[in-house]
């Protein structure tokens, strides 16, 4: 329960940041992403402000034994570069490129009653069903 609470309040918060900063606004992340044209360069400073905090938080929680609400830490033990990691990362980048949204800003951006948003969201859960199905079939990740 107390879990469950507190990462309602971390993704309330970072739901937060996400309107504040604009990231909800895909002419503005579009904007960000034309580089050779009108560039919008406002969002190096939501990322840069997102890495430092991140930066000061990991050096002060990594020195525990463990986190807060967990018995161990789960980092990532991965560390190769394989093929379905490069497509994957050009897909989600070209995704974002073309709709302007990526994952967590289309979801905060649900409440604003978009057709445009729900018809992005639909897609992208579309798209994660079709990749878990296919991923079976053909095993992507072996």
């Amino acid at each position: 329960m107390r879990q469950n609470l507190v990462s309602f309040i971390v993704g309330f918060i970072f739901a937060i940041g996400l309107g504040i900063s604009g990231m909800t606004q895909p002419q503005k992340v579009v904007g960000f992403l034309d580089l050779f044209g009108n560039w919008d360069p406002s969002l190096v400073f939501v990322m840069i402000g997102a890495i430092l905090i991140h930066l000061v938080v990991y050096k002060l929680f990594s020195k525990r034994p463990s986190p807060l609400l967990s018995e161990k830490w789960h980092l990532p033990t991965k560390k190769e570069v394989t093929p379905s990691l490069v497509v994957g990362s050009a897909l989600f980048g070209i995704g974002w490129a073309l709709a302007g949204y990526c994952p967590g800003p289309a979801l905060v951006s649900l409440s604003s009653g978009s057709i445009d948003v729900a018809v992005f969201v639909v897609s992208m859960l579309l798209g994660m069903i079709i990749f878990k199905i296919t991923d079976k079939k053909i095993g992507f990740n072996r």
